[in-house]
């Protein structure tokens, strides 16, 4: 049964339209309460089907640990072929500078010779997997230039992989941070 709550001639409430009350539908907010804890459910164990077997997760990890080691013989070697084929078309990455850099302009500046580097030791990787993407920290101890001048000193990096549907994983984005001594301060344009 509906009836009025709040009927303008009984109450001189400013209001033209009647509100309703919930008498009567309750099995209608029963039904919506199942539906919605079924649904509830199936989200939950389709999520659960989707998560990635340890023998999955290891054997992902052990291919992201092979790709981060080709990544760094090839940029250290200045191997153009090898870094074209890790790298994907929309590959995007932010120098330690904050410059955008595509993957046409990191295999020019390494092709060139601008992007040099005499030594690239990697310690504390981290490898994330996520379905179909790889999440990989680490620090690096660099020894080269850049197009910005030397780049020698200690950073911290992030790169994504992302995994297509055949299976091939490619490096996706990139991003160098600095790691700065206390007390170091950062060149300005001034120095």
């Amino acid at each position: 049964m509906i009836s009025c709550i709040d009927p303008f001639d009984v109450s001189r409430l400013l209001s033209l339209s009647p509100m309703r009350t919930l008498e009567g539908t309750s099995s209608v907010v029963k039904r919506w309460s199942v539906f919605v804890g079924l649904t509830l459910a199936v989200l939950a164990a389709c999520g659960s089907l989707r998560a990635m077997p340890r023998a999955e997760k290891h054997e992902g990890r052990q291919r992201i640990e092979r790709l981060e080691d080709a990544w760094r013989n090839a940029i250290v070697h200045g191997n153009i072929a090898a870094m074209d084929g890790l790298l994907a078309d929309d590959y995007m990455a932010i120098t330690p500078t904050g410059i955008l850099q595509s993957k046409d302009q990191a295999l020019a500046a390494l092709r060139s010779g601008t992007t040099k580097f005499a030594s690239l030791e990697i310690s504390d990787r981290k490898i994330r997997l996520y379905g179909t993407t790889a999440l990989v920290t680490s620090r690096a101890e660099v020894k080269g230039s850049g197009p910005e001048g030397d780049m020698s000193g200690s950073y911290r990096y992030t790169r994504v992989y992302v995994r297509d549907p055949h299976g091939v994983w490619k490096i996706v984005s990139f991003e160098a941070s600095r790691i700065r001594e206390p007390g170091e301060r950062r060149a300005s344009k001034a120095d």
